[in-house]
């Protein structure tokens, strides 16, 4: 390990990053310098720029993957270099695409988690929908997250590495018992196939795509998309939106509000000012005078 890479690993540790963000940031510190075959300690603005265009016009990277880059980037030059810079001008975020999530209908929901074959993904997935997880979060719940007498589920050092309370629903419950019964957990409530390690996000986005596929349903399905319900669902319900960003663990509410903008219930049962006018606008309109130009 170069000095500057355990430098940089040292300063993530000091501020908590994840480990997750550990790992993706050393990643995109590591491509960077492979690209131009030099220490970034020795490259500039210039070559930030330049790595900048390939990713956007050679790669084609997402936009997702480019903010990624530049987080990292910023963080190394940043906190790790010292460099005096002005940080948000020397390396630029691409503005993000503002698209809604595509969210299935409760009805769909009941029929794709039906799809599901494995007793251990059904009860994860189900998980997933019924308590808002992300997936990141579901496959690290440990057995004793589960307190059936509070009917809360513990979500132990969510993003951003807060612990939170979820709902615990009866009929979740009773699926997780169905499948402990069976799988008799011990450390971890979804082992994956590796002694002592969990199910790898990987294995449940894997079952998550075969169960849509046995489904049929048209809509991209994925276990985030299972948590997007989620928050809909609750907001048709008639669930205020401080709630639900406590149960998503959305550090900003700017961030749960944004499903404002996919109820329909909310959106689409509000009335139109044509509906509000003093009188009905008639099909067989009078016809128009022409006036001389």
């Amino acid at each position: 390990m170069t000095a500057l890479r355990q430098r940089m690993t040292e300063d993530m540790q000091v501020r908590n990053l994840s480990p997750r963000t550990q790992e993706s940031y050393l990643l995109q510190a590591s491509l960077f310098a492979r690209h131009f075959h030099q220490s970034p300690a020795v490259l500039g603005p210039e070559e930030i720029r330049a790595y900048q265009l390939y990713l956007i016009n050679e790669k084609k990277l997402a936009t997702s993957s480019i903010l990624l880059a530049v987080a990292a980037l910023r963080f190394l030059y940043q906190v790790t270099l010292k460099k005096d810079w002005r940080i948000w001008e020397v390396i630029p975020a691409p503005r993000k695409p503002q698209k809604l999530p595509v969210v299935l209908s409760p009805e769909q929901v009941v029929h794709f988690l039906g799809c599901v074959p494995d007793v251990k993904h059904t009860a994860i997935l189900t998980t997933c929908y019924a308590a808002g997880l992300r997936i990141s979060e579901a496959v690290r719940l440990k057995p004793g997250d589960i307190d059936s007498q509070r009917m809360v589920i513990r979500v132990e050092l969510g993003k951003p590495q807060k612990d939170r309370y979820v709902m615990l629903s009866a009929q979740l419950l009773q699926t997780l018992r169905g499948y402990w019964r069976v799988a008799r957990p011990k450390q971890w409530l979804f082992p994956g196939k590796l002694p002592g390690r969990p199910l790898s996000t990987d294995a449940v986005e894997k079952a998550c795509r075969e169960a849509r596929r046995r489904s049929g349903i048209a809509k991209p399905v994925t276990p985030h998309s299972l948590r997007h319900a989620f928050a809909v669902h609750l907001l048709e319900s008639g669930t205020d939106i401080r709630t639900i960003q406590l149960l998503l663990g959305h550090r900003s509410l700017a961030t749960t509000a944004r499903y404002l903008r996919i109820s329909t219930s909310k959106v689409c049962s509000t009335t139109s000012p044509l509906d509000l006018l003093p009188r009905p606008v008639s099909a067989a309109a009078k016809p128009a005078t022409l006036t001389p130009s």
